[in-house]
């Protein structure tokens, strides 16, 4: 037995306004939930990101357990190739600098940049595990 597909994936940002104007303006993202001081939700295709305050779900209180984590997370969000140039020019209009972009020895491209609390995000072609775009 295993699980069929990740559902949700969560990152961390001590000024969740700025996150969600992030996620939201430059990646298109809809807010699906939000709870001010504690967190805000994005629907992303058939799966949920979770924007997290590292202080507030450290400690106790409500329905999951305590959580958090230090430092800069990575999430990589799945394009297509033809996809990643209008993207590169998206990021530019919006002056989101592009940190880095990898080709990968699979196949697919990769584009590397920063939110607005410093974790990793990559724009990537999943051709580069082996999965087909579909």
């Amino acid at each position: 037995m295993r699980p069929h597909r990740i559902l949700e994936s969560c990152l961390y940002a001590g000024d969740l306004a700025a996150a969600e104007s992030f996620y939201a303006r430059v990646l298109g993202l809809e807010v699906i939930g939000r709870v001010e001081g504690r967190h805000v939700f994005f629907r992303c295709g058939d799966g949920v990101l979770l924007i997290f305050d590292p202080a507030a779900t450290a400690e106790r209180g409500g329905q999951a357990p305590p959580h958090g984590a230090k430092g800069p997370g990575h999430l990589a969000f799945a394009v297509t190739a033809s996809e990643l140039i209008g993207w590169r020019e998206h990021l530019a209009r919006a002056q989101v600098e592009i940190e880095a972009e990898v080709g990968w020895p699979r196949g697919g491209r990769s584009i590397y940049f920063r939110d607005p609390a410093g974790n990793s995000i990559e724009l990537a072609e999943p051709v580069m595990w082996g999965i087909d775009a579909g």
